[in-house]
């Protein structure tokens, strides 16, 4: 099977509804063409967007996925880009860099978007994000840096990554472009979205948000916690009731449930996990099953 595809906003970009996530692209330690054949294989798959961030692999991961790219360049065509900016980590390399911070001032985004664009080796990005809201961003200061890169053509959308409703709204007040996703954590051991208001404004505005570490980093499989042990203890029990061959699956026919229509960024590196994850699509839970997965998290019942 291949995944859907689905469009971000009312002016966004066509992603796939699954994203291919290269946060731990290093880790896997892929040579340039098994890296390049993973790509391919998300491709023919349906897994077409690609996501990334100038941090990632301490600023490597984007370079190596562009060594992978340029073996053969034809398949820029054939994906969707994403990075995204605004965190500058602490090393120990730059005594200058002593504490983690945030950057969101125009110089900062523009030359992070060079970088970006010359370690993937491509042109333009079809999506740049804020990576986290920052205390000291100036929405002005922003709005003028994606204005810049948007008329020089480097990047076609924009969007935010961790925004809550104010805070998107204070951005988006000073573009005439609109913001057309924002990257949020979701799974049924992070509910925060779901209460905080951010889900609902997506839905409100038919924005389409993105959602990271849908598994909780491993915890769904892992974690010990007495929250944890009770989510997968009914996952376990509903995989068997919708035939599911493993539990995430049913974490992601979860998320996909949800009314603002999430797009799930997946983290593995293999492609056997992306084949039986973009199963989940076919997957649907009812009412009493989606809540037992709430309840299991939330530790009670809905009042």
């Amino acid at each position: 099977m291949t995944v859907t595809r689905v469009q971000l906003s009312d002016n966004g970009p066509e992603f796939s509804r699954f994203v291919a996530g290269f946060w731990r692209a290093l880790s896997w330690e892929k040579s340039k063409q098994e890296l390049l054949s993973f790509i391919e294989q998300n491709i023919e798959l349906g897994v077409t967007t690609m996501d990334h961030a100038d941090i990632y692999g301490q600023y490597s991961c984007e370079a190596a996925f562009g060594d992978a790219m340029a073996l053969k360049p034809s398949i820029r065509d054939r994906v969707e880009l994403v990075s995204k900016c605004g965190i500058k980590p602490a090393f120990d390399t730059l005594p200058e860099r002593y504490v983690n911070h945030y950057d969101t001032s125009q110089q900062h985004i523009i030359s992070s978007v060079e970088q970006s664009l010359t370690n993937l080796k491509t042109d333009y990005l079809d999506l740049l994000l804020i990576h986290r809201p920052d205390p000291l961003m100036q929405a002005d200061e922003v709005a003028q840096a994606f204005e810049k890169l948007n008329q020089q053509g480097k990047v076609k959308h924009f969007g935010v990554s961790n925004f809550n409703p104010a805070q998107f709204e204070l951005l988006q007040s000073r573009l005439d472009m609109p913001l057309v996703t924002n990257q949020i954590e979701i799974s049924p051991l992070e509910m925060k979205a779901m209460f905080d208001g951010s889900l609902d404004y997506c839905q409100q505005h038919r924005i389409l948000p993105m959602a990271w570490s849908c598994l909780a980093g491993g915890q769904i499989f892992t974690s010990q916690s007495e929250k944890a042990k009770r989510v997968r203890s009914v996952l376990v029990d509903i995989a068997e009731q919708v035939d599911a061959e493993t539990i995430d699956q049913v974490v992601y026919a979860w998320i996909l449930a949800l009314p603002s229509k999430v797009l799930p960024i997946l983290g593995s590196g293999r492609i056997e996990r992306t084949r039986s994850t973009i199963k989940a699509e076919a997957i649907t839970l009812d009412r009493q099953q989606w809540f037992s997965i709430w309840q299991a998290s939330m530790g009670h019942s809905v009042p």
